[in-house]
């Protein structure tokens, strides 16, 4: 008993420090009623409660209490009863509404909360944050970023990261509009801090940030070249462009094609591959019959979207490795050998580009008789026999192809019979990627004799960009997985079964998802966050790159 009258003394003389608090014209006068107050939060339960509620009314008028109140309130914010810790939560915005120094401070503490287990408690926490945000959005921003950043401290928990991540996410991002004001500012300000926490980063989490930045206005479509040159920059970053190759390195070479694959759209904006362009003439090309077919054939698809994006002088120098490329895959006469169709097609398409940027190069190269009156011509030396060998190579790929039309045509019919006697939606279902893979090696196999056609001349035309389509960008989204391995199972390289592959390959088009790779590298934020765990999965966090 004599404890229950205890607490209703101590409820009492909190009620009593309150009242007067209310009622006094000069508040800053009431030291002792708000000690009191900040005593109680080490009372009873009710007292607490209490307290939590009074605390924050009446910080403002004390400062030289200011410390001892803030971490009273903190430590209500860790009670074991969930009532005393949603109420203290509810009243940490207010603590720095007319307070704003403690803006960080509180921010950093409350991001700690969004761990909390309970839903009213981290409703609670989602509210204190928006309304926080809402006070001060470059302090808030600030302090919240920096449970993501890398820095030479160990960050302590993981699980706050992962959730602080998935906050900014979910509630900031939808509401930049709302929340980053003055907006220039503000959009840049928060670039600066992305651009921080990409240091050590999870290939979903990159795309995360990508994906934001490019939807900022400082980044729109009126946006000046240096500024999508900024975003190329923070890709290049990524994709460790400056580190030295390492053909067993299977994470570098799948976060080189993901970056490659992503700055795609910034190259047809006008900034500059080049540096992409040299990394993969130098360290990747020379060794591409070493990777796995999965991330060769992934490489060559991206190498050829992004050429006609080349600088000329950049042309010239990778062209004499494609051509190198071409006299691996094309045959150059009969011989029985398999062809990788989708390789060839690749490569054709990359030499067009190529070639459009810097035709005389081809005078040696293929032996064509390219005049520009520049000294490089090197008209007076005689390149027939390479010419004869290029040719040569393009009739054998070109029978190569026709042929193989054939059969596809022969096989579409017996799929569109097929389908008509279909009756389980199953089967259905399976006879419609059979035809949906045969029309991609129809279109792969189309596309090579569009391209090669031009190039039997002594002085061929090439083809710019706009004027081929390339197939897996027609492709339609198959209707099952690919069932090859994301590390690249070695595939038969028939015509036939490369179009299988590809057909069931997701299609990278335009409006179409992402390739199988770059899916798999991008993966896993929607489902904890860090797929693989620390230091796994491109992107593994460790690697400590910044950009300043």
């Amino acid at each position: 008993m004599t404890d229950v009258a205890e607490d209703a003394n101590d409820i009492e003389k909190l009620y009593e420090y309150g009242e007067r608090l209310n009622e006094s014209k000069d508040k800053s006068q009431n030291v002792e009623d708000y000690e009191g107050i900040i005593r109680a939060a080490k009372g009873s339960i009710k007292a607490k409660q209490l307290a939590a509620q009074l605390i924050p009314r009446f910080f403002k008028h004390f400062p030289s209490l200011a410390s001892q109140a803030v971490e009273a309130h903190f430590d209500l914010c860790e009670e074991d009863e969930l009532g005393i810790r949603v109420q203290a939560i509810r009243g940490l915005p207010l603590l720095c509404k007319d307070t704003p120094e403690y803006v960080s401070k509180i921010v950093d503490v409350v991001g700690q909360l969004l761990a909390a287990e309970e839903n009213v408690e981290r409703d609670a926490v989602h509210k204190a944050l928006m309304s926080l945000l809402r006070q001060d959005v470059e302090a808030s921003l600030t302090s919240l970023f920096k449970h993501i950043e890398s820095s030479d401290e160990p960050i302590p928990d993981e699980t706050i990261r992962e959730k602080v991540l998935n906050f900014i996410r979910d509630k900031v991002f939808p509401l930049k509009a709302e929340l980053l004001k003055p907006r220039e500012q503000m959009e840049r300000h928060i670039t600066d801090l992305v651009k921080k926490s990409l240091q050590d980063v999870t290939g979903a989490e990159f795309k995360m940030f990508m994906d934001f930045l490019k939807s900022l206005s400082i980044f729109g479509e009126g946006a000046p070249t240096e500024r999508v040159q900024e975003l190329i920059e923070i890709i290049e970053g990524q994709a460790d462009l400056d580190a030295q190759f390492n053909v067993a390195d299977g994470d570098h070479i799948d976060r080189l094609i993901s970056c490659l694959h992503m700055a795609l759209p910034f190259f047809m904006r006008g900034a500059s591959n080049s540096k992409f362009v040299n990394y993969l003439n130098k360290h990747i090309i020379p060794v591409l019959d070493k990777l796995p077919e999965e991330r060769k054939l992934d490489l060559l698809k991206n190498l050829s979207e992004s050429s006609p994006y080349t600088t000329p002088q950049d042309s010239r120098q990778l062209l004499p490795s494609i051509v190198q490329l071409l006299k691996t895959y094309m045959p150059k006469r009969k011989t029985g050998e398999e062809m990788n169709f989708t390789y060839v097609e690749c490569l054709l398409y990359t030499f067009h580009n190529l070639s459009y940027k810097t035709p005389n190069a081809t005078n040696s190269l293929c032996g064509y008789k390219i005049v520009t009156g520049q000294p490089s011509d090197r008209l007076g030396e005689d390149f027939s026999e390479n010419y004869k060998d290029f040719t040569e190579r393009l009739t054998n790929v070109e029978d190569l192809a026709r042929a193989t039309m054939k059969k596809l045509t022969q096989g579409m019919a017996e799929h569109n019979k097929a389908m008509a006697a279909a009756k389980t939606e199953e089967d259905k279902a399976s006879i419609k990627i059979k035809r949906q893979n045969t029309t991609t090696g129809l279109r792969t196999c189309n596309n090579i004799l569009a391209m090669t056609k031009p190039l039997h001349l002594k002085s061929p035309s090439f083809i710019g960009d706009k004027k081929i389509n390339l197939s897996w960008k027609e492709g339609v989204k198959p209707l099952t997985p690919s069932t090859t391995a994301a590390t690249g199972g070695k595939r038969t390289a028939t015509a036939a079964n490369d179009s299988n592959n590809s057909g069931n390959k997701k299609g990278r088009g335009e409006g179409g998802p992402q390739n199988q790779l770059v899916n798999r590298a991008f993966q896993g934020l929607s489902h904890g966050g860090r797929s693989g765990g620390r230091g796994r999965g491109w992107g593994g966090r460790g690697r400590g790159r910044g950009y300043h």
